[in-house]
């Protein structure tokens, strides 16, 4: 045989070097993950829970020649030469073995092994992920032992609620944004640059700045932009500051709720778009579909999510694998399509096309939406779970998927508009048409979920009026529904669907509301990081400047979408900041007005002696304030014409962190003359119980009988001032809040 002694070709070198960085990502996946738990259980089988030098250089040495003579030895040199062309496999290695001139029942031998070896496949396909992804997370269990038995049960519910909106992009992200840079056949460079801007905003804005630093910022171990602005707020800064992170935090309370309302609206829709990609005449049956699925799931929420919410993740975790598949088996028709992990390509793009690629980047940012969902619902998960899942799950299999769109786009540019069920087989399409609505379902309920949390908090910390929160499990303290809140939800998706009608025109409102959230909270964590963590400003201006900087380039390219639908989030963001702000400054005065007409405690106990009887029992006050006579008492007084033997002057507060210890709960004061003032305070993420706080006063000497305690509410009635310190607008609408 002639030998091929020519170098080569740099095209051949560039390919080869593609196929080699594909092979890393796909084919060393598996036993590249190994060391997470081989040498583990190879020394505890060999060794015992503590084993002998022995034991260690026994198993070791064994699985030293185990990938020797097995994987290099069988399988790279020997094995890997019997190629059906080209391709490998049990299946190919069979067909092989069933050409060779043997006799009949060696023939069936072999085509029973080969059966024999998929089904093994099978087997193998179900526990890989699993041990893989089990051996990881169990890091968290190694420093805090307590964290070990939620092992399973974090992944699961992180990949089912953390992820579901992020991981559900792949439906519309990019080919939206390669419609965006290239027009409806986008050439190949526009599908580079695209595929380039998504794969680097992936890494740098969720897995740099969110997964590496926003994360750390904790308060308590919860997360969000009103813990965030909660953690800012106690930095020793200006009046001037604190009151600048304060409106930060309503409007970025005020933009998710917009986001809120649009990621249901354009998940479901982009879904069920699919199915009118095989047969147009089914596309009309999109919105209806939309419409029943999405109101069915606002009906249901009432009932509590706990029962489903137990599929979310399984359900994720086969979306995920699915994800992976559908852009392996694409990727490797284009193995060229790798090289757009090269930034490059994405700066080419804004060399060759500058506005064309700034425009692309309202498109591009599709593709991170969710990656706050990272940092808010940290708290119910875990810092760490939430970056391991995200890490070795969620991101590979994203990335893999938009590889892999990206590759069907350089063989079918004019798949561009239905780019996602363009990689799908056409014997699977329907069943992932349905794959994907119950993906997008699981990532609306994330959203829902969201909102009923975040209003939670906002009612605790006084954001918002008080209202209706009704718990939906008798374990779980996170499971809760927002009667008010769902409604406004459901409205508002609803109208939103019956506006747009399709994922593409709803793509163009998509966006704005999410890089609002997205600069705001790379403001708070630098003042965390400086007054917090204790970094150099020097660092601190340039690395969150440059994440400021990438924020602001994508809320600078949503903004030209106003006028096409961005308008939309705004105007729910901004009536949700005016709802806020109204009811914080009507408040203010409101408890203002209160205390200049109020009777001071002090001048009241002084003639404490002079009033009626006493009778027995124990009287509660709730009031705002303990330096004056709650205005209930005094009412109280005037009907009664007596006072109970003991009287106990409550004020609840809500402190700026998710949690308070029982501890601290509870303050006791004793006043004499029977009077005692109780200050209980909770965190935001916690629901006030009276009887069971004051149940903690015992210790303190303050013994109550439930049976023998009345617990006393004030209600007011609102009216106009004379001279209100609010504009008669706001004067009206905070009475209509109150």
């Amino acid at each position: 045989m002639k030998q091929d002694t020519q170098a080569p070709s740099g095209r051949s070198l560039k390919r080869d070097l593609a196929l080699s960085l594909g092979a890393l990502g796909v084919v060393f996946g598996d036993i590249g993950t190994s060391p997470l738990y081989a040498m583990g259980q190879s020394a505890l089988a060999a060794g015992g829970e503590r084993p002998a030098a022995f034991a260690v250089y026994g198993a070791l040495s064994l699985i030293f020649w185990a990938l020797v003579i097995v994987v290099t030895i069988k399988y790279v040199v020997f094995i890997m030469r019997a190629d059906n062309n080209g391709e490998g496999g049990v299946m190919a290695l069979a067909a092989l073995a069933h050409r060779a001139p043997v006799s009949r029942a060696a023939k069936t031998a072999i085509g029973v092994a080969a059966l024999m070896g998929l089904a093994l496949f099978y087997g193998d396909g179900m526990l890989t992920p699993a041990i893989s992804v089990l051996s990881a997370l169990e890091g968290i269990g190694v420093n805090n032992k307590g964290f070990a038995t939620f092992v399973v049960p974090l992944t699961l519910g992180a990949l089912g609620v953390v992820f579901g909106d992020i991981g559900t992009s792949p439906l519309y992200a990019m080919g939206q944004s390669a419609l965006a840079a290239g027009g409806e056949r986008p050439a190949a460079f526009a599908v580079y640059g695209a595929l380039s801007l998504i794969f680097w905003a992936l890494v740098v804005v969720v897995t740099i700045k969110y997964v590496v630093f926003i994360m750390r910022a904790d308060n308590n171990g919860e997360g969000g932009v009103m813990a965030l602005a909660a953690l800012a707020h106690r930095a020793p800064v200006s009046r001037a500051a604190k009151t600048a992170i304060g409106v930060a935090a309503l409007m970025g309370l005020a933009l998710f709720y917009g986001d809120g309302m649009l990621t249901p609206a354009i998940s479901v829709l982009s879904a069920l778009e699919g199915i009118g990609v095989s047969n147009k005449g089914f596309a009309t049956f999109v919105v209806p579909l939309t419409l029943i699925i999405l109101v069915g799931l606002f009906l249901l929420q009432s009932r509590g999510t706990e029962k489903i919410g137990k599929v979310f993740g399984p359900v994720m975790v086969v979306w995920f694998l699915v994800l992976s598949i559908l852009g392996i088996q694409a990727i490797l028709k284009a193995p060229q399509i790798l090289s757009a992990v090269n930034p490059v390509y994405g700066a080419m793009l804004f060399v060759r096309e500058p506005w064309t690629a700034f425009v692309a980047l309202g498109s591009v940012v599709l593709a991170v939406t969710g990656c706050e969902a990272l940092y808010a619902d940290m708290g119910h998960f875990g810092a760490r779970a939430i970056r391991w899942a995200w890490l070795y799950f969620a991101f590979p299999a994203l990335v893999l998927n938009y590889f892999g769109q990206g590759a069907v786009l350089l063989s079918h540019p004019e798949a561009a508009s239905f780019l996602f069920y363009a990689m799908v087989p056409g014997w699977l399409h329907y069943p992932m048409v349905v794959l994907a609505t119950i993906a997008t379902i699981i990532a609306s309920q994330a959203v829902i979920s969201g909102v009923f949390s975040i209003t939670r908090q906002a009612v605790q910390l006084g954001q918002l009026p008080r209202m209706e929160i009704r718990h939906t499990s008798a374990a779980e303290r996170g499971q809760i529904y927002v009667p008010k809140s769902n409604a406004m939800l459901a409205v508002g998706v609803v109208l939103i669907v019956l506006i747009f009608k399709s994922s593409a025109a709803l793509g163009t409102a998509y966006g704005i509301a999410v890089t609002g959230v997205m600069v705001i909270s790379t403001a708070l964590v630098a003042v965390v990081a400086i007054h917090r963590w204790n970094w150099s400003r020097p660092a601190v201006y340039a690395l969150f400047g440059v994440l400021g900087l990438i924020d602001l380039a994508f809320l600078a390219s949503n903004s030209l979408k106003i006028a096409e639908g961005g308008w939309l989030p705004l105007v729910v963001a901004g009536a949700t900041f005016v709802v806020m702000d109204t009811w914080r400054m009507g408040r203010r005065a409101h408890l203002e007005a209160m205390r200049d007409n109020a009777l001071a405690l002090d001048l009241f106990l002084d003639r404490a002696d002079k009033f009626s009887q006493r009778i027995a029992g124990t009287a509660v006050f709730l009031s705002p304030r303990l330096d004056a006579v709650p205005n209930a008492l005094l009412h109280s007084l005037k009907h009664y014409k007596v006072l109970h033997e003991r009287v106990v002057l409550c004020v609840v507060s809500v402190a700026d962190r998710p949690f308070v210890a029982k501890a601290k709960r509870v303050t006791l004061d004793k006043l004499g003359k029977g009077f005692f003032a109780v200050r209980i305070s909770y965190g935001f993420f916690e629901t006030p119980d009276i009887p069971e706080a004051l149940a903690l006063a015992r210790a303190q000497g303050l013994a109550l009988e439930q049976d023998s305690t009345t617990y006393f509410l004030g209600r007011e009635t609102l009216v106009p001032g004379e001279k209100p310190s609010m504009k008669s607008w706001r004067v009206s609408l905070y009475m209509w809040l109150a």
